[in-house]
This record gives C-alpha cells, structure tokens and sequence, in this order.
C-alpha cells in the first residue's frame, strides 16, 4: 500500500513529476529472471545509507526498478532495455512470481500480480484478469496451434493492445494450406515475431496506423498487414453481428477458417476471442 500512495501521490520536483517503479517481495529464483523475461538484468544491492525515499529516486520504473523485500534486503534492478509496457510489466510479474507497481511517464498507475492488471482511471481502478485464465478455451486442442504463440498474441492483444487503446484484429493460421480469400491491401510487412520481445513494439506502432486484419502463421510470425476480410454467404447467413464491423467481419472470419484463432481489441480496449464463429471469451467490458 506504501508503493501504491507514493504512485498515486508522488512529489513534484520543478513542476515535474517523476515515473516509478517497484517490484515488490520476487518468490522466483533469480536464475530463470533473464531467461524468462529475456532482458539482461543488473541487481545492486541497497544497504541502510539508501532509505527509501533515496532509493526511489533511481527507479523509473522502465530501465530501473527498486526491488523491496519484507526482510529489508533491497536492490536497484537495472535492465538492458526499456521495459515499462503493460506487457513487459506482466512478463516481469510472472516470471519473477511478484506484485509490481508503476507509475509510467505518461502519467497511468498499474499494479500488477498474481490477480491480473489493475490500472487505475483517475476516479476508480479498472481490474484485468490475467491472460493465464484464458488458456483452457485458447488451447484446449492441438488443431488449433501452439499454445505459447497463442498465449503470446492474447498478452500483446491485452496488454500492448487494448491498455493503448489500438483496435485490431490478430489472425492466427496454425494450417500452413491457404485460407479465405482476403483483400491484401498493404505491401508485405516484415516477419516480426510476437513471441519476439523486441519485435512487438514496431508490430504495435504499425497496427497503430491501419486498419484491416494482421495475419500470423502457426510459428507466430506476421504475414499479412491491414488485410479486407471478405466473409462468405454462409458466414453472413450463419454468423450474427457482435458489437461493430471489426469484431463481426472477425466472428465471420472464423466461421470461415474454423482452425484459426481470432483475436479483436476494440479501441476503448476490451478484448475478444474468436474461434470458428463462437466466442471463446471477452474481457471485462466487452460485453
């Protein structure tokens, strides 16, 4: 609760007011940090001459990160790379088994853990569930891909996605045989990888900019940008509408292309997974 207030009530220095971090009580062993979050990670240790209050001042909670223990054994964590997205932010939570509290440059205040994502929307907090309650619909069979590529689509649907409220429409095709026609609109895209930490933040400026539908292959990797779905007869006689035109001509899509996974983020943010014309599950709001 200390981090949370100092989150929400930070000082001002100069009329400026400063981003944080903190990642609070790791019950993973730090072996599999690096590993797991793929970042190079640097830990220093702080003894009693830094004091909270001192020790806050180096975490900006994107590069660095005050680590805080019960016992009082605190670190200053140091990463290779920026890593203060709301995915980067569950990845860290998961992998080092934590509860984690920013307050990103731009303002927003996040806690995230073991119970989800809450963001906090200046009167109230917003709560995501975690995406690992997903993964019974998502990948209960094998006809339907790789489950890592599938967890790793609805992570950067929910957490790149639909916190930065971009709409899309991700297409995972496990079946390596065409599917439905569509209209390719845009030239080929480059083959950025969404397991790829690195690829994910020139994925999501792209996807910022069109519209239409982003096709992935079974190993995840991105063939078709801003692609027009062209739903078939039976589709639209079959398939009802859901909310706007993006998550039906999404619903239709995957009523024509039964192995694929379809996932629609809407712009005001909740998300949608669609699988041969049903919906397996939408997140909060999404009703």
């Amino acid at each position: 609760m200390e981090e949370i207030d100092q989150a929400l009530r930070p000082p001002v220095h100069e009329r400026r007011t400063a981003s944080s971090g903190t990642i609070l009580e790791p019950a993973s062993e730090p072996a599999i940090w690096a590993s797991g979050t793929q970042l190079e990670i640097t830990r220093t240790p702080l003894g009693q001459q830094q004091p909270l209050p001192a020790a806050r001042r180096f975490a900006d909670g994107l590069s660095s990160w005050l680590l805080r223990r019960i016992d009082g054994r605190n670190e200053l964590i140091v990463f290779d790379r920026p890593a203060g997205s709301e995915r980067d932010i569950a990845v860290l939570a998961h992998v080092l088994d934590a509860t984690i509290v920013q307050r990103h440059p731009a303002g927003s205040v996040r806690v995230v853990g073991r119970f989800g994502v809450l963001r906090w929307e200046g009167l109230s907090w917003h709560h995501e569930p975690p995406v690992s309650s997903w993964s019974d619909s998502l990948t209960a069979s094998p006809v339907h891909g790789d489950p890592a590529v599938l967890m790793a689509m609805l992570r950067f649907a929910v957490h790149d996605l639909g916190s930065l409220g971009i709409g899309a429409l991700l297409i995972y095709r496990p079946d390596a045989e065409p599917g439905p026609f569509v209209e390719e609109r845009l030239p080929s895209p480059p083959p950025l990888r969404v397991r790829q930490a690195s690829h994910l933040a020139p994925l999501r400026h792209a996807l910022a900019q069109v519209d239409g539908a982003a096709i992935f292959d079974a190993d995840g990797v991105l063939r078709l940008l801003g692609v027009r779905l062209i739903p078939s007869i039976a589709s639209e006689e079959t398939v009802d509408a859901l909310g706007g035109t993006r998550h039906t001509s999404g619903r239709r899509y995957s009523y024509d292309d039964p192995f694929s996974t379809v996932i629609a983020v809407s712009e005001d943010g909740p998300v949608s997974v669609l699988r041969n014309g049903d919906v397996l599950g939408r997140s909060p709001n999404g009703d």
